[in-house]
């Protein structure tokens, strides 16, 4: 049996990797994907804790693939929408939101 200890290992690292990528890159793309690897992070976090314990986990992992999903959908949407205004998605070149 895999000790708890590893998964929450595993979620450390997952998380500080989606931390640094939100953190350093400009692109937008890059900064959901980011966004995305810390959601699954917690998702390695909730299901071992359902694992080795009574709480059930697995709903809040449910809960949080539905928040990921609508949130790519939002994410996307609004890039799209900031590529045919500014041109360009690296977000050091769109400084502001214009009428």
């Amino acid at each position: 049996m895999i000790p708890v200890e590893h998964f929450y290992l595993i979620s450390a690292v997952l998380f500080a990797l989606g931390l640094a990528i939100v953190i350093t890159r400009r692109n937008a793309v890059l900064v959901l994907m980011g966004v995305e690897l810390m959601l699954n992070a917690s998702n390695i976090n909730f299901v071992a804790y359902s694992k080795y314990s009574d709480i059930s986990g697995q709903f809040f992992a449910l809960f949080v693939i539905v928040v990921a999903a609508a949130e790519v959908a939002v994410g996307l949407a609004i890039i799209l929408r900031v590529y045919r205004y500014f041109k360009t998605i690296d977000l050091d070149q769109v400084s502001e939101i214009k009428d």
